[in-house]
């Protein structure tokens, strides 16, 4: 063998012992790639799909249980506002739940509907102390985390931040707006006789404003 043959013998001998610790590597790499991968099933209790906040799903789950509450501790807007008027704070304690930025109360009263703006009527109360002025919410914007307060079992911690938080309460104002005024003309109740049921925040004494869970117009 001449020494060009021995040098062309040499370059294109293949590199069969580099290529087979290659593929050596790469097959210990996938192992451990798939050792420590967690397949989850569609459906199952591990799919995070499952776990991404639903406006929708929460108003629709939670808004019954809310509105029921509110039905059951609603008290009539006479002797809350005889309470207010001699004790703030403590008609506060007694009657509300407790938040942040005061106390939410549930309420039932039968007015007159006046004023409206911005979709917000004026109600005219008899039996209510003096300058009381209540107010309720008809939409198409209604405002406010008072559904999400007022029973005192939504909290922050069961959300993921403070977006999720926000979004149940206006994930609730929602469905209400959806069970209980979209059924109605509230576009035409001025002078007319209503009966509301709902809670407010008792923030300033002498001002009431209502986000419904029920309103029937007589």
């Amino acid at each position: 063998m001449t020494m060009a043959e021995s040098k062309t013998a040499v370059y294109s001998a293949p590199p069969k012992r580099g290529l087979i610790i290659s593929l050596a590597l790469l097959l210990g790499l996938i192992a451990a790639i798939l050792f420590n991968t967690k397949f989850v099933k569609i459906g199952s209790t591990d799919d995070v799909r499952k776990k991404v906040f639903s406006k929708a799903e929460f108003g629709a789950a939670q808004f019954p249980k809310v509105q029921t509450y509110i039905l059951e501790h609603a008290v009539d807007a006479k002797i809350l506002g005889a309470a207010i008027a001699a004790d703030k704070d403590a008609a506060g304690k007694k009657y509300g739940v407790a938040t942040t930025t005061g106390p939410v109360l549930a309420v039932t009263l039968t007015g007159i509907a006046g004023e409206v703006k911005s979709g917000i009527y004026s109600l005219a109360v008899d039996g209510l102390p003096e300058g009381t002025a209540v107010r309720v919410q008809t939409g198409p914007a209604v405002n406010g985390t008072d559904l999400r307060d007022s029973t005192g079992a939504i909290v922050f911690g069961q959300f993921t931040n403070q977006i999720e938080y926000q979004d149940a309460g206006s994930a609730l104002n929602n469905e209400m707006k959806q069970q209980v005024l979209v059924p109605l003309d509230t576009t035409q109740l001025t002078t007319k006789k209503i009966t509301v049921t709902g809670v407010f925040k008792l923030i300033n004494p002498k001002n009431w404003l209502i986000t419904p869970v029920k309103l029937a117009v007589e």
